[in-house]
């Protein structure tokens, strides 16, 4: 992608995984398709309203944290599970930024909102399951999610295929919720999570499970130090855990042994319109 384009396409690529879904994984990802492309038009009004605009910071803490630890000052990144692009384009100009998702209503929303950041944005979009990337090993400089991981089929599977198309001594930055540990906050945070965000989100999305089901994945999710372990196990090196709005959001990062040399280009698929 050259300086000052703004590429926004559907990468029609071979799949470079191994990876096979069991019945109960594939049924688990065709629910969370369905259910994100349900709320897709309303995604982001319901992002910046349920947080009050933090959102927007948390997202700006994981760029600013990859790119301070990313020596290139032009790095290749690879957005998983990007929604509506929202980190990706938090990402300055000057940084080669891939944006995948596999819920084409959020792609598709994703598109628009690229287009109206203007020129000199440079992001490509594309089609991609996070346990089967179509990329070759080690392409990136630095791979980002957020609010993704915990909704994955299989998670063990999703961190290796990170893993994978990371270049030797790149970066992974996750972001995603966590619970506050102090109780005064986290009694309050967990009734406003409970009790007042499903009935928000149902009230303005006019889709229910989506907003019952986000408490819950929550709840459920590893807590800080449980996904260092899992980023360790996974090869990941200086895995750290910060907590971002007393612990309402975790950001975590790790490094790909290795570095010193830049990895092959991204490969050229052939784009198709979205």
């Amino acid at each position: 992608m050259s300086s000052g384009c703004q590429a926004c396409f559907r990468i029609d690529c071979c799949v470079m995984s191994g990876y096979s879904y069991s019945t109960g994984e594939k049924q688990w990802a065709d629910r969370m398709r369905a259910m994100f492309g349900s709320i897709a038009r309303r995604y982001d009004l319901l992002n910046h309203l349920l947080s009050l605009n933090t959102d927007r910071y948390w997202r700006k803490v994981c760029v600013r944290e990859v790119l301070r630890r990313t020596a290139d000052a032009g790095p290749r990144v690879l957005d998983l599970g990007c929604g509506t692009a929202d980190l990706s384009l938090a990402f300055p100009a000057s940084s080669r930024v891939f944006a995948g998702d596999f819920s084409l209503p959020m792609l598709k929303m994703a598109k628009r909102k690229i287009r109206g950041a203007g020129i000199g944005r440079c992001v490509a979009l594309l089609a991609a399951d996070a346990l089967m990337l179509p990329f070759e090993d080690a392409v990136f400089d630095a791979v980002v999610s957020a609010f993704v991981v915990r909704n994955l089929a299989n998670r063990a599977a999703g961190v290796s295929e990170m893993k994978r198309v990371l270049r030797p001594g790149g970066l992974v930055g996750i972001l995603d919720f966590g619970m506050p540990a102090m109780p005064l906050l986290g009694g309050l945070y967990r009734f406003y999570f409970f009790q007042v965000l499903p009935r928000i989100g149902r009230l303005v999305s006019e889709v229910s499970d989506a907003y019952r089901y986000l408490p819950q994945s929550v709840g459920e999710f590893p807590g800080p130090e449980a996904l260092v372990r899992e980023l360790e196990q996974a090869g990941f090196l200086e895995v750290q855990a910060s907590s971002l709005t007393g612990g309402i959001a975790v950001l975590w990062t790790g490094r790909v042994p290795g570095g010193g040399f830049p990895g092959p280009a991204v490969p050229a698929c052939r784009p198709r319109s979205l």
